[in-house]
């Protein structure tokens, strides 16, 4: 019976994961402003185009395309750690 000794993830995948956790969650909070901003009446009278609401407006529309090409890059770094650990555990 072999016995299999749970593996660290690397340092690159550490980091792609925070990275992903931050970039979308970061845009989840700006959805939610903007729906909490739009119930308190901020975007009467062209006020979302003020202040900070541009770059929150605008921060989901760059933020889950990269959050979802972090999650492929994460799984593809993931794959070939996986491939690699197998192809030396069969020598």
């Amino acid at each position: 019976m072999t016995t299999q000794t749970p593996h660290d993830p690397g340092r690159l995948e550490k980091i792609l994961a925070y990275m992903v956790a931050g970039v979308v969650g970061l845009s989840i909070l700006a959805f939610l402003a903007v729906i909490l901003g739009t119930a308190a009446g901020a975007g009467d009278n062209d006020g979302f185009s003020q202040g900070v609401w541009p770059a929150v407006l605008t921060l989901p529309l760059f933020g889950l395309p990269l959050g979802f090409l972090l999650i492929i890059t994460l799984m593809i770094v993931s794959g070939i750690r996986r491939a690699r650990e197998a192809r030396q555990n069969r020598e």
